[in-house]
Formats: C-alpha cells, structure tokens, sequence
C-alpha cells in the first residue's frame, strides 16, 4: 500500500524558514522523480517543485531561489526546505510521486503572517 505523508507545516512570519517531508512507502522511493505542489485557498493547486531519481531538480519562478527540494533515498524521504517565507506561500502543501498513477499525500499547512 503505497503512503506518502507529509509533515513539517505550521504557522511562521514573513522572511521565515519551514522545512516540510515527506514520508514514503509501499513503492521504490529511489528510482521515481518526486514532485511538490502547493494549494492556496480558492486557487488551484500549482506546482512548487521537483526532483529526479538522480536529484535533478527544477522550481516554479515565484520559489526559485528560496525553495530547494532535496531527498534522502536511505530513508525513502523527501524534503522541502523553504526560506524567506512571504505571505503569498501559505497553502497546503502536497507531495507527490511520479509514479502511473502518480499517489499524492494528505498535505500539511503552511502558513505565513504576522
């Protein structure tokens, strides 16, 4: 049974620094690229960024420079380290494998404000 469940969300200030993972199992972490998405309210969910089996990575212009996704294959997790938060990041915060189909997590909260 494939899982992937994300922690790390949580209440911060603007020019902050959250770290969100992401925990996988019940499929080969190591040989799929992995991906993050975001979901603000009342907007649709859009792709934040990625990372190939061999840690290529790749982000959206409005993260790039701020974000970095990164993986652990030993221990089947992915990250997401965020840095100089702004209010228009907070969302909910999905991972996703990029598997056929692709599995996608429960999410967890991010939010930005003073």
């Amino acid at each position: 049974q494939v899982q992937l469940v994300e922690s790390g969300g949580g209440l911060v200030q603007p020019g902050g620094s959250l770290r969100l993972s992401c925990a996988a199992s019940g499929f080969i972490f190591r040989i799929y690229a992995m991906r993050w998405y975001r979901q603000a309210p009342g907007k649709e969910r859009e792709w934040v960024a990625s990372i190939t089996n061999d840690r290529i990575t790749n982000y959206a212009a409005s993260v790039k420079g701020r974000f970095f996704i990164s993986r652990d294959n030993a221990n089947n997790t992915l990250y997401l380290q965020m840095n100089s938060l702004k209010p228009e990041d907070t969302a909910i915060y999905y991972c996703s494998s990029r598997t056929s189909p692709a599995f996608w997590g429960q999410g967890t909260q991010v939010s930005v404000s003073s």
